[in-house]
């Protein structure tokens, strides 16, 4: 006679069969709209056997303004203000995306001294950026903090900004031509102070957090994107570079003065989330070295190089220009008819939309208690996905 020998994987994981005691019943839960690891209005219909996820189904349209269909009834410049108002945390460098698309269609020349302002710029808001991410992942995470941390420290920046450009959040100071105004006088000397204040708190951020055992239980093998799945649904900037593909437009199609200096674009090996926190803390350390290297070598020149009155109209075509966001990729196509000074149509292709549909592909087969790092691991802003 014998007996059947059943391990405990058995006893626990549903059988294929039909008849099987342990069958389970999938059901649908709503994550959102106003559930706070959503980072915005977003809402994820989830699919469920039991705690494990199959689907994962992003609802959108809680906060969409029309801000395309608004631009067709803007001027170029006018229009810039809105893209502060998308992904809120890269307001300059959207500002950039348009006032560079202008430019590039119209055969406008800016100089050295511009470029290395906007580069500058561009650098310490993705610096501000990700401090604001890395004290929110730790929250969502359990630990409360790193978000007092990361507000704390960003603000040395956040003040950088509102001395030059008067805004703290939504700024429009990248225009086409050039910038809204000169550097404040302080402007380098702060920016310094800030670099090296900056630089001591990233240590404080790995003894505090990268180190902790829950944090590394929580992200480690945890929402794997491969390689092959990050390029088939469109992802870029971090995420992208977490999952090993060493894709960065500052190095690929360099823009600004990125030529000119020397930074290392930081990779991923398995693309799970402890590699996207890894990926962004090291960009905050790349993004301090190029600004050292740039913020004494400022050339001297204008700082606006069109006329704030002059009728800015584009040649008839289609044209294309994108730029690397603190969140990846941004796109942005303009259509003209050659009379007006409004775009016939302008679209843009924002970084956050496409990686929002990589958390499918992420959390499938994976844990409910899961999702909320898988989420937060990808850094999203979603009034830049539901524009």
């Amino acid at each position: 006679m014998t007996a059947p020998i059943r391990t405990l994987d058995d006893r626990i994981r549903p059988s294929d069969t039909p008849d099987s005691p342990l069958d389970t019943q999938e059901y649908f839960i709503n994550m959102g709209p106003q559930h706070p690891a959503t980072h915005g209005v977003l809402r994820l219909m989830l699919k469920l056997d039991g705690e494990t996820i199959r689907e994962v189904i992003p609802v959108l349209g809680y906060i969409h303004r029309g801000i395309e269909k608004m631009g067709e009834a803007m001027t170029y410049r006018q229009f810039v203000h809105l893209t502060d108002r998308i992904d809120y945390l890269s307001a300059l460098v959207n500002n950039w995306v348009v006032a560079r698309g202008v430019e590039v269609a119209t055969g406008t020349e800016t100089n050295d001294r511009i470029e290395y302002i906007r580069t500058i710029f561009a650098e310490i808001e993705r610096i501000q950026s990700h401090m604001l991410w890395w004290g929110v992942l730790g929250m969502d995470l359990g630990a409360f903090t790193p978000f007092l941390y990361g507000f704390r420290d960003r603000e040395t920046l956040t003040d950088i900004f509102e001395e030059t450009i008067g805004c703290r959040l939504t700024m429009n100071y990248i225009q086409p031509g050039g910038v809204m105004h000169d550097l404040h006088p302080n402007f380098v000397k702060r920016t310094k102070a800030a670099l090296a204040y900056s630089k001591s708190k990233l240590h404080e951020y790995e003894e505090l957090l990268s180190g902790n055992v829950i944090l590394q239980e929580r992200t480690r093998d945890v929402g794997i994107l491969s390689a092959e799945d990050a390029v088939a649904l469109g992802v870029t900037g971090p995420p992208l570079r977490a999952s090993g593909v060493a894709y960065d437009l500052r190095k690929v199609e360099p823009y600004g003065v990125y030529d000119r200096v020397d930074f290392r674009t930081a990779v991923g090996s398995v693309g799970d989330c402890w590699d996207r926190y890894w990926v962004r803390v090291e960009e905050m350390r790349q993004s301090i070295h190029i600004v050292e290297q740039l913020i004494d070598n400022i050339p001297e020149g204008k700082t606006m190089l069109m006329k704030p009155a002059k009728k800015i109209v584009i040649p008839e075509g289609v044209y294309y220009n994108q730029m690397e966001t603190a969140r990846g990729i941004l796109g942005m196509v303009l259509v003209s008819d050659g009379t007006s000074d409004k775009p016939y149509r302008i679209h843009l292709r924002s970084p956050n939309f496409n990686n929002l549909w990589a958390l499918d592909a992420m959390s499938r087969g994976g844990r409910l208690g899961d999702l909320v790092a898988n989420v937060s691991s990808l850094d999203l802003v979603v009034p830049d996905i539901d524009r």
